[in-house]
């Protein structure tokens, strides 16, 4: 049997509503860290790790982060 790596690319951002109300939405750590998990549930490790300010409704910004993920695959 060979190993494999398998790869995803995911999006994490906080909620639409937090940035219309509090006005430039920051990313809460607990549940960033709520989402990270999940994903390592499921056997990903995280590869990178890239943090951008998205607009909003064309005047709020919110944090988004784009994740890559890698996992073994067994073939």
């Amino acid at each position: 049997m060979r190993a494999m790596k398998e790869y995803k690319v995911v999006i994490y951002r906080e909620g639409l509503i937090s940035s219309l109300m509090f006005g430039e939405a920051k990313t809460d750590p607990k549940n960033f860290t709520e989402f990270l998990n999940e994903h390592a549930g499921d056997g990903w490790r995280v590869i990178t790790i890239e943090r951008e300010v998205r607009r909003a409704m064309l005047v709020k910004h919110r944090e988004a982060f784009l994740v890559v993920l890698e996992r073994d695959v067994r073939e």
